[in-house]
């Protein structure tokens, strides 16, 4: 009895000195939470968002590409995303741009580690989601007419390349350029919406518009399944932002209900648009106004008051029906899923409202000229280095990524006979639904 008691105590002594540090149960109980959330939000919402959109013939392509991107783009962070992204470099102009390599297969990272008061694995499984969204929104500008074998390369470089310097940019701690110039981004308004809706646009104009776009009438699939695809981003959505506080906190608090109300003004807002100017509330416009809220939110959502997360939702839901009913007229552009209507724009506006609206309290505030002199002008124009250092990053990564993927596999482009025919039976040899 007594040896397998002393067996049972050696057992436990790991954890008993894991648990001796400074690691917080609840904490890591949210973050675990957090982190499934936000999975949820890419094989299932988006993927639903998305394929509800795209055409019958197309509708299983479109889940495959959202979900391929996913199970890639993870795999990549593991192996080399995490340690670009968070890790450091020892040449001090480079760590301004990206983390270095020691990390690289999370070399260095032991499972007694921790990130504040949890585990180091769960705050890399909670970033390695976000860095899978990230992508996986881009895909929504191209579907029809992109080559899987295309998009899958584009996935893993641009994971590298585009991604994970960004999300240095912003979040790698001291040394990194918008970091330590005090930009306020809560939960990913550079980082993954601009990041993911600019890259969307720039493959879109890359790849060429959709044959028969725009005169051909090209009906979703299932608005229904757009509509539960939302309802499932927006559940998703608070492990996202409310997450991002990375502690069961008061912080996390504040971001759920300014997520909540952004999110609810922003559906509205763009429910009544489309009744005054159509006649006929639609349901794809009340889905479209939810992701615009939520995505206008992200940035500012530990940051603001109940106030300025009305105003936030409400001017997202404004400027993602223009960015989608107009400005795509205007340029002529084929953003078959209108990534960059809804989530660039969304995530510009609600980037630069962070400055102009975040409190000025210091609890809830990280460093910024806003925190450290209350200069709420001086931390505005963060905000507007923070997203033209992204847009420009995004810009010319994502052509750098899309030329060499084309050049791997022969052309980025199916060919016309694949396209007419839809690229679920042509690529995959499947159907979305047998009817």
């Amino acid at each position: 009895m007594k040896l397998k008691l002393f067996a049972l105590l050696a057992a436990l002594l790991p954890i008993a000195a894991f648990a001796e540090d400074k690691l917080d149960s609840g904490d890591t109980a949210w973050m675990m939470m957090s982190t499934a959330l936000v999975l949820l939000m890419t094989p299932a919402g988006l993927a639903l968002f998305y394929a509800g959109m795209s055409r019958t013939k197309n509708a299983l392509n479109t889940y495959a590409m959202v979900m391929g991107a996913f199970v890639l783009a993870f795999v990549v962070w593991v192996i080399a995303g995490y340690s670009l992204a968070f890790g450091t470099s020892e040449t001090a102009g480079i760590q301004q741009f990206i983390g270095g390599f020691g990390n690289v297969f999370l070399n260095g990272v032991d499972w007694k580690d921790l990130s504040g008061t949890y585990p180091t694995f769960v705050f890399i499984a909670f970033q390695g989601t976000f860095a899978a969204i990230t992508v996986a929104i881009a895909s929504g500008s191209v579907i029809g007419r992109m080559k899987f074998s295309t998009w899958m390369v584009i996935v893993a470089l641009w994971g590298l390349v585009v991604y994970a310097p960004i999300t240095h940019m912003v979040w790698g701690g001291d040394g990194a350029l918008l970091f330590d110039a005090g930009a306020l981004d809560f939960a990913g308004g550079t980082v993954v919406h601009m990041n993911g809706g600019l890259a969307g646009l720039v493959l879109a104009i890359l790849v060429g518009k959709r044959t028969g776009y725009p005169k051909i009438a090209m009906k979703p699939f299932s608005i229904i399944f757009t509509a539960a695809g939302a309802a499932l981003l927006w559940f998703g959505w608070y492990g996202f932002n409310a997450g991002s506080a990375f502690g069961a906190n008061a912080i996390a608090g504040v971001a759920l209900l300014t997520t909540t109300i952004a999110t609810a003004a922003a559906g509205l807002t763009w429910l009544i648009i489309e009744w005054v100017v159509y006649k006929k509330p639609t349901l794809l416009g009340i889905a479209s106004g939810i992701v615009a809220g939520l995505v206008a939110i992200t940035p500012a959502a530990g940051f603001v008051s109940v106030g300025g997360a009305f105003i936030i939702g409400i001017g997202g839901a404004i400027i993602g029906f223009f960015g989608v009913v107009k400005l795509k007229k205007m340029f002529g552009y084929d953003d078959s899923l209108d990534a960059f209507g809804i989530h660039f724009l969304a995530g510009l506006w609600g980037a630069l409202m962070t400055g102009v609206l975040a409190l000025n309290d210091k609890e809830l505030l990280w460093d910024g000229p806003l925190k450290e002199s209350g200069d709420r002008m001086g931390q505005f124009m963060v905000q507007v280095q923070s997203v033209v250092v992204v847009g420009l990053w995004t810009l010319i990564g994502t052509v750098v990524v899309y030329y060499v993927a084309s050049a791997l596999t022969g052309g980025a482009r199916v060919d016309a006979e694949t396209e007419e025919m839809g690229l679920d039976e042509s690529v995959h040899g499947e159907r979305g639904m047998n009817l």
